[in-house]
């Protein structure tokens, strides 16, 4: 007699499980046969969400410590899980704790080692919640880390910033608008707008903390849970203000991480443009500064080349993090309450966001501590494009009355005379000057020097270098 061949119908759950994978023993009384190996490798995150160890732990700790207080467990019994999380975070520490794929996630991999170490008990920990605000709470708990770091970062470019700023007071360059020479501003006025710039980008960090700062632990699956938890309590041991006000919104929300890389791009946008300044100010064509050996590089044919690597390299993955907001805000446009699987793509954007900004932060910090400003060469290239236009057009003004419309027309005049004669503007013929003009007086002059006009500029907020200088000290009292 012949054995009827097992089938999905007849097989035993030792049959089913040899042919698709091991049963998963957390949820094993559900399923009688594992996943398949495709199923496996498209669900498994523990590649990447392993990263979230010390906040997955921290946030058990917090659960546990909870749960015996609220007496839905015994002291013991917390104590034990609480001894063998630390046991769990010490081998993951010491590069000693082996992650298996088989048990998918962070979490998974954490209480399985906890099961192995303690037991029964390691059972009663995963009462009064869900994968799913475990989740969210790791991840929170993360993204405010990235958010304080990325501060930090942002503070040391500051600082690096503001100190070529104060050395650049007095050293006069060419404004630029649509890169073309506009008005005579200082160096070190220019670096100071990059300061503003980070400046934002650490007040939407920190507006983006206050915003996440919310639990969700205790929001269970999605609809809460009939324990007596205390949810204040696991929000005050993890340094939360308060717990989430909705369970539904809790497990499935994910606006913190895109605020995170809202931030990030935004910074990352910022240090393009700083980047490509500095690619420009490298050329031959500018020479503005130079950078040394320690972010240059060489050409494998061209042994004159140095070029200016890092920051085309920052430049470039500006478009790296922003890809990855783009990518996580379409993840969730369309996914309705609650949770979904969709959901696990939120970290690994994240996760590269976080290294490519760290790294662009780093290199271009790095660069302006190492570049070395070449203050005649932005004095010739500002003397190139009549940048005291704008001063005789306000002097005519000023001293003659002139409406400035018609002011800005005597001077565009002025300009294609001094155009035809090659020379800049302070080098006009006072009696040329008058043709166009003949009220124009020889105290022309003294408001067409590069000096002149900076210092000129002593609005708030201005070139004017005793305007710098007052703007470095207070970017000092704001910022470091």
């Amino acid at each position: 007699m012949t054995s009827t061949p097992a089938t999905p119908e007849n097989a035993t759950p030792d049959q089913n499980a040899a042919a698709g994978g091991a049963v998963n023993e957390l949820w094993g009384g559900r399923f009688s046969r594992g996943p398949s190996e495709i199923m496996e490798r498209i669900n498994v995150s523990i590649g990447f969400d392993k990263k979230l160890w010390a906040q997955d732990i921290a946030g058990s700790k917090a659960h546990a410590a909870m749960l015996a207080a609220q007496g839905i467990i015994t002291q013991d019994d917390a104590d034990a899980i609480l001894t063998g999380l630390d046991q769990v975070a010490e081998e993951i520490r010491d590069g000693r704790f082996v992650f298996k794929t088989e048990h998918e996630d962070i979490h998974m991999n954490v209480e399985s080692r906890l099961k192995e170490l303690i037991g029964e008990p390691a059972g009663r920990l995963h009462t009064a919640r869900s994968r799913n605000d475990q989740v969210a709470t790791d991840f929170k708990l993360w993204v405010r880390g990235a958010l304080q770091r990325l501060d930090g970062d942002m503070k040391a470019l500051q600082a690096a910033l503001i100190e070529q700023a104060e050395r650049h007071v007095d050293t006069i360059m060419p404004g630029f608008t649509h890169l073309q020479t506009a008005q005579p501003v200082t160096f070190g006025h220019h670096l100071l707008a990059y300061v503003e710039m980070l400046g934002r980008d650490r007040a939407r960090a920190r507006d983006a903390i206050a915003r996440l700062n919310e639990c969700p632990l205790g929001s269970a699956a999605l609809a809460g849970t009939p324990y007596p938890i205390d949810r204040a309590a696991t929000a005050a041991a993890l340094g939360f203000d308060r717990p989430t006000a909705n369970s539904l919104d809790a497990v499935s929300d994910r606006d913190f991480a895109l605020d995170y890389l809202a931030t990030a791009s935004i910074c990352a946008m910022h240090l393009s443009r700083l980047a490509e300044e500095i690619v420009l100010w490298c050329t031959t064509q500018f020479r503005f500064i130079r950078l040394s050996d320690a972010f240059t590089s060489g050409s494998s044919i061209m042994p004159q080349k140095k070029n200016p690597d890092a920051a085309e390299l920052v430049r470039a993955k500006c478009g790296r993090v922003i890809g990855a907001l783009s990518g996580l805000l379409v993840v969730m446009k369309g996914l309705p309450l609650a949770y979904s699987k969709d959901m696990q793509e939120d970290k690994e954007p994240v996760f590269e966001a976080d290294d490519t900004l760290a790294l662009c932060l780093a290199a271009t910090t790095g660069m302006i501590q190492d570049m070395t400003p070449d203050p005649a060469a932005m004095r010739r290239a500002v003397e190139a494009g009549f940048p005291t236009a704008t001063d005789l057009a306000d002097w005519l003004v000023r001293r003659l009355g002139l409406p400035f419309r018609e002011a800005h027309h005597v001077t565009g005049r002025i300009v294609r005379l001094a155009e035809e004669r090659a020379c800049g503007l302070s080098d006009v013929p006072l009696d040329v000057m008058r043709g166009v003009d003949a009220r124009i007086t020889e105290e022309v002059y003294a408001v067409l020097s590069l000096e002149a006009s900076v210092a000129s500029r002593t609005s708030f907020g201005g070139t004017a270098p005793e305007r710098v200088r007052a703007a470095v000290a207070a970017a000092r009292e704001r910022f470091l």
